[in-house]
């Protein structure tokens, strides 16, 4: 599938994320430990937040990540205290810009891991279901473009785990019509540039990993001699698809059916489940 990684804390460069980690985001572009397949070779994009402007910045290519000069060159000084990245595996979908992540609409982000089972033959039925002004900004193919514009429909900028129920729903409804049995699989990362909400669930309820990242304030504490630790503020958040590093107790997976939401250094761990249509 895929594989990505979200930021929120103290302002950092781009590099810091994915390049200086142990198991850098870069090196699992090229080596997934935790993925269903080792290689995420796709492409890969970058979205950031920055003081000039609410719409985040957005950098998307077809190259494979390890190999993209350019990436290497704007990491060393984009720098944000809201950051997402993702390193792409198609699981069908064409090699091209428009089908990278992370997805933007006005000032909004959104990522995806996972796929829609039998999206070609769910795709008229749930892209019907976009709101119509919404619905001519799909640029690209992909499955998680879909899904993010029926959040959008569904109300994401006022209340993303409702929009993220209802989407989902409408997905496993269409695809229970199809007789698609096991339709979503993946986690998703959204924000607006001021919280940041993760979701972990799949219909067959055997979700591709996730985890966050444990208090840097506890971690300190039990390694104070870790220098790495004393490098990072108290109020850093990290969600991953997986860890950066082996250091033992620094990693927390996110629960199966879960919405973790991270606003102001601090988290909310929720139970995430489908919502049912009115019809």
């Amino acid at each position: 599938m895929c594989r990505w990684i979200a930021y929120t804390g103290s302002p950092v460069t781009l590099d810091e994320l994915l390049y200086k980690p142990e198991h850098s985001l870069v090196m699992q572009s090229r080596q997934s430990l935790l993925g269903s397949e080792p290689m995420n070779g796709d492409g890969f994009g970058v979205g950031w937040y920055d003081e000039h402007s609410p719409i985040p910045g957005l950098f998307r290519s077809v190259e494979p990540a390890w190999s993209d000069q350019n990436l290497r060159e704007l990491a060393q000084h984009i720098r944000s205290g809201v950051l997402f990245a993702h390193v792409r595996a198609t699981t069908g979908s064409p090699v091209q810009r428009t089908n990278c992540h992370p997805f933007r609409h006005g000032q909004w982000l959104w990522m995806h891991n996972g796929m829609i089972d039998g999206f070609s033959a769910l795709k008229r039925d749930l892209q019907l279901a976009v709101d119509p002004s919404l619905y001519p900004l799909i640029e690209g193919s992909t499955d998680s473009e879909t899904l993010f514009y029926l959040a959008l429909s569904a109300g994401l900028t006022d209340d993303p785990p409702a929009a993220v129920a209802a989407a989902v729903g409408l997905v496993e409804e269409v695809a229970a019509r199809h007789g698609v049995h096991y339709p979503v699989q993946g986690t998703v990362a959204t924000t607006d540039g001021q919280r940041l909400w993760t979701f972990r669930y799949s219909s067959e309820g055997r979700s591709r990993s996730l985890f966050r990242n444990r208090d840097v304030a506890v971690l300190r504490a039990q390694y104070p001699d870790n220098p790495v630790l004393h490098g990072l503020a108290d109020d850093t958040r990290l969600v991953v698809s997986e860890p950066l590093g082996g250091l033992r107790g620094a990693w927390l997976e996110v629960p199966e059916s879960s919405c973790l939401v991270i606003a102001d250094g601090a988290e909310e761990l929720l139970p995430f489940a489908p919502a049912l249509s009115a019809a």
